[in-house]
């Protein structure tokens, strides 16, 4: 009987190309099929808002998106933690990040009040946020209660 092989969608980060990586190889520095970037790193990547769209619909495991601006002092603050947790949860979450002012239109379409703010996307829907700066623990144990729902 031959072993059915499961896979996960990922949509690279870098170009947009939607992508399918078998389980069992997540942690083996997948890569784009289109433009070869690594689809899984250990460090947050900047976003557009066409390719954080794409993303939101499609990923299989959590993206955890951080909505800054480079004049917001807690969004400093918050950056090496953010990175932190980024390393710490390299292959059961990937991080991005979007520059609210480069995207005026990220502010409507999710509801943005304040920053930072962080939105975490997985399987098509947002499964929580959290507003205000965050330690990397916090970040990272709040990925992980939100990837269970």
């Amino acid at each position: 009987m031959k072993a059915i092989l499961m896979s996960i969608k990922l949509t690279c980060l870098a170009c947009g190309q939607a992508n399918r990586v078998p389980d069992d190889r997540v942690q083996a520095k997948p890569k784009c099929a289109t433009c070869g970037a690594l689809l899984i790193k250990d460090t947050p990547m900047d976003i557009s808002l066409d390719i954080l769209k794409k993303a939101e619909r499609l990923d299989d495991i959590p993206l955890v998106v951080d909505f800054w601006a480079a004049w917001c002092g807690p969004c400093r603050m918050m950056a090496p933690e953010f990175a932190k947790a980024a390393k710490t949860l390299k292959g059961r979450a990937r991080f991005a990040k979007l520059d609210t002012e480069a995207s005026p239109a990220a502010g409507n379409r999710y509801g943005i009040r304040g920053i930072p703010l962080l939105i975490a996307f997985k399987g098509g829907r947002e499964i929580g946020r959290r507003t205000g700066m965050t330690p990397a623990g916090d970040i990272v144990e709040w990925v992980a209660n939100e990837a269970r729902k």
